[in-house]
């Protein structure tokens, strides 16, 4: 499965879509890329005068790249409509994401059975600094019937 295939199969859409581009991609993990634009709503508030991303859209960024897009190119072969579920995150947070920072998120599974996905993911930005690190896991969740 190509990497634009995992893009379409993403169950997202902008404003909440976090993944740019992936990079890599194979049955060890994936490496991928996001630009948190400065016209991002977020940023109007979080903080006044002093714009960061919040930590929890950080998170959400490593687990569409490093758990959805991964979880999706492994469960390939299980089911046409299943996807991939957040069940549990572990992160420390290390530096701030600014307005337009581009960050590239590194995933590595750790295990992946029983339709459990386990991955330990980091964040690094463009002077290849690692903003957030942790493990993110993920349940596959078959859909029955389309739904």
């Amino acid at each position: 499965m190509k990497s634009e295939e995992i893009l379409k199969k993403l169950p997202y859409s902008k404003p909440f879509l976090f993944v740019d581009e992936i990079v890599t991609l194979n049955e060890k993990g994936v490496k991928g890329n996001f630009i948190f634009n400065e016209n991002m709503d977020f940023f109007k508030g979080h903080f006044k005068n002093y714009p960061v991303t919040p930590g929890v859209i950080l998170t959400e960024c490593m687990a569409q790249i490093g758990l959805v897009c991964l979880g999706i190119y492994l469960i390939k072969d299980i089911n046409e409509k299943a996807s991939v579920a957040l069940s549990s995150t572990e992160i420390e947070f290390l530096k701030p994401v600014f307005p337009n920072e581009k960050v590239t998120v590194i995933s590595e599974k750790i295990y992946f059975r029983f339709n459990k996905l386990k991955c330990k993911v980091l964040m690094k930005n463009e002077k290849d600094e690692t903003v957030c690190e942790g493990v993110i896991s993920g349940f596959i969740k078959e859909n029955i019937n389309g739904k």
